[in-house]
């Protein structure tokens, strides 16, 4: 499934029940992770006829809140799970195995009939969306005085995105610190929408929903001191697209691994992760990432290696040796 049957899919989710004695498996949270887990519970479900994987969307912080009080198996997630988010597990007897899945890049989109952004530089984005720029930063020309003066307009994520989390760390320099006058949703949709009718207005989301949506919307190259960057597979990889590319996760409960359908589930998302993630889109991590998320999950090796914060910049390889917390 692509990320354009999101909203129908999840609606008739939410709408059909599961079949009678059938075995229920429930995931929730990130909108960016969706596509992924929903293509793996369908490949799933065409296996095991006996279980039904419900797969829906809340947002990452949305999801988390469900997890951390034992309402979902699974919870999707565009970022690492929060201090806040951990403790809130933890007070309710909720351990976790985290499981990186694959990378995406969060990609800065304009209207096609933007002529005069070539590139921006996180410093430019910065301008945008920090929280002084509220009622102040209200045109292109206030960016940079080479640009016309055209009203800005920003589209963005809600507040329960993983995505608007990682992007005002990676910009801002604080997560969840933007200013409040943008039109903010936590449908991807309505972002593009809303750039794609007008010319002077800019937004983000995931590369996924970019690459559906490249006809009607111009990526951004992101300069980050080294000339202007695309988001693409490519320099995800060789870590190019800085500071915006970023590791994509679904964390699994201790209790729901205890029931087999949950377990045959996850094994079977780590056995395939790999080609779903190209599939959809993302870009997949090193084999050697699967195999150690693998090993995590024989261990039950419950928590975070990312201590309750974004890490932005950080390598999985490297942030996989460092002891998980709880």
């Amino acid at each position: 499934m692509t990320p354009h049957t999101l909203l129908a899919a999840v609606a008739a989710a939410c709408l059909t029940l599961p079949a009678a004695g059938a075995a229920v498996v429930k995931i929730d949270g990130s909108s960016t992770v969706y596509p992924i887990s929903n293509a793996v519970a369908e490949e799933f479900e065409a296996a095991r006829k006996n279980v039904n994987v419900e797969v829906a969307v809340s947002g990452t912080g949305g999801g988390f809140a469900k997890f951390c009080r034992g309402q979902t198996d699974v919870s999707n997630a565009s970022r690492p799970i929060s201090a806040k988010e951990m403790q809130a597990c933890r007070e309710a007897g909720v351990r976790y195995v985290e499981m990186p899945v694959g990378y995406d890049a969060l990609t800065v989109v304009v209207n096609p009939r933007n002529d005069f952004v070539q590139s921006l530089t996180p410093a430019q984005l910065k301008r945008m969306w920090e929280p002084a720029a509220k009622g102040r930063v209200a045109t292109w020309q206030q960016i940079d005085p080479s640009f016309p003066d055209v009203r800005l307009r920003l589209y963005g994520p809600g507040a329960n995105s993983g995505t608007f989390d990682y992007f005002t760390e990676a910009i801002v320099g604080k997560a969840r610190q933007a200013r409040s006058d943008y039109i903010a949703s936590e449908d991807d949709y309505l972002i593009v929408r809303g750039v794609k009718r007008n010319p002077g207005a800019i937004g983000y989301f995931g590369y996924a929903y970019y690459l559906e949506n490249r006809r009607k919307l111009k990526a951004v190259p992101i300069d980050n001191g080294h000339g202007p960057v695309l988001p693409s597979p490519a320099t995800v990889e060789n870590g190019s697209y800085a500071p915006l590319s970023r590791p994509i996760f679904i964390y699994v409960a201790e209790r729901a691994l205890e029931r087999s359908e949950v377990r045959a589930f996850v094994e079977h998302y780590l056995d395939n992760g790999a080609r779903i993630v190209k599939r959809q889109n993302y870009v997949p991590l090193a084999d050697a990432v699967y195999r150690s998320n693998r090993k995590n999950l024989d261990d039950r090796r419950y928590g975070t290696v990312f201590g309750g914060t974004e890490a932005v910049g950080a390598r999985i390889e490297d942030m996989l040796r460092r002891p998980a917390q709880e």
